[in-house]
């Protein structure tokens, strides 16, 4: 895992790294909200934290373990918000994703279902895209 100084801009685009994911990928706090969860999970694949990305996803549909690739991640872009909030049990998080690897480039384009469990947001799976 690579972290980020807290000077530095963070990957989910939210501001500065300190102020924005640095605590809940340091395990200092937890997300209050399921786009919080959703911008730490990307800055997490960006900083190559696999056990950030399995400690927050739900129990029942989470892998055994999980291999990130060397995919270099270039923006977040939230698209879509459904609830989420602090007080909420569900919510649903569009994004779209920016990578590049070895020249080539590509976007992951994903509505993500967080729900709370214990109190806490957990990402459950990606949804089917609506029409």
């Amino acid at each position: 895992m690579t972290d980020l100084p807290g000077t530095a801009d963070c990957p989910c685009g939210g501001g500065r790294y300190a102020d924005c994911c640095a605590p809940f990928l340091r395990r200092e706090t937890w997300p209050p909200t399921a786009e919080a969860l959703m911008r730490s999970r990307y800055a997490a694949f960006a900083v190559a934290d696999a056990e950030y990305l399995l400690r927050t996803w739900h129990p029942r549909t989470r892998p055994e373990s999980l291999e990130l690739d060397d995919r270099r991640w270039d923006g977040l872009e939230i698209v879509e918000r459904t609830d989420g909030a602090e007080d909420d049990l569900m919510g649903i998080v569009g994004f779209v994703a920016r990578w590049s690897d070895r020249g080539r480039r590509g976007t992951l384009v994903e509505r993500s279902a967080f729900v709370r469990r214990g109190g806490r947001w957990v990402y459950l799976a990606a949804t089917p895209e609506s029409e």
